[in-house]
């Protein structure tokens, strides 16, 4: 049986790659969509709002699941409860899209900003160089998410400034769920 943290690597990884492909997969089936010019969200609203929203909410599962894991193996729970608020708000992105008004931006907000500070408290989980470049990929992510919100977008437009708050943070995890699946340290498993 695989380890707690194998298992919550592979959730996150999954979970990661799904939501990242599914981005990519909804703009090129959004006529018109520019992704410097429109909002990611605007994917889950336009004719290809199944692959986005679907591709989010699962994000949002998977590291909702991933956490249960990573808490049973590490017993961290100041990171597991950023990361289990990062995945939530990401639910909530999937099952609230950008019409559904306040919501949305709460849980959008909920996201980025969690998963940001996840990805910073995860240091103590990594060994260096891993352990510095996420410190260096969540503070870029609420970095931009200041930027973003104070409406700096640096030539990127919106689209793109958003993307600088999410792209960061969705590599952090793909490089964390490595390192977990990666973990040879002989942590409890969940077999029964």
């Amino acid at each position: 049986m695989y380890s707690d943290s194998k298992i919550a690597g592979l959730l996150l990884g999954i979970g990661s790659v799904l939501c990242v492909l599914g981005i990519i997969t909804a703009e090129a089936l959004y006529p018109g969509y520019s992704t410097s010019e429109n909002y990611i969200s605007d994917l889950g609203v336009g004719p290809s709002a199944l692959i986005f929203n679907s591709s989010v909410f699962l994000l949002g599962v998977l590291a909702v699941s991933g956490v249960y894991f990573i808490q049973k193996a590490f017993s961290f729970k100041f990171f597991s409860v950023l990361a289990a608020i990062a995945g939530i708000g990401a639910m909530g992105v999937g099952l609230f899209p950008e019409d559904a008004g306040m919501i949305h931006v709460v849980f959008s907000l909920l996201t980025f900003l969690f998963a940001g500070i996840s990805a910073i408290a995860s240091y103590r989980l990594e060994k260096p160089p891993l352990s510095y470049l996420s410190i260096i990929l969540g503070t870029m992510s609420l970095a931009a998410l200041v930027l973003f919100a104070s409406g700096i977008y640096l030539g990127l437009g919106k689209g793109g400034m958003e993307r600088m708050i999410a792209y960061p943070a969705l590599l952090w995890m793909v490089g964390f769920s490595g390192h977990l699946m990666s973990d040879n340290r002989n942590t409890r498993t969940s077999e029964k």
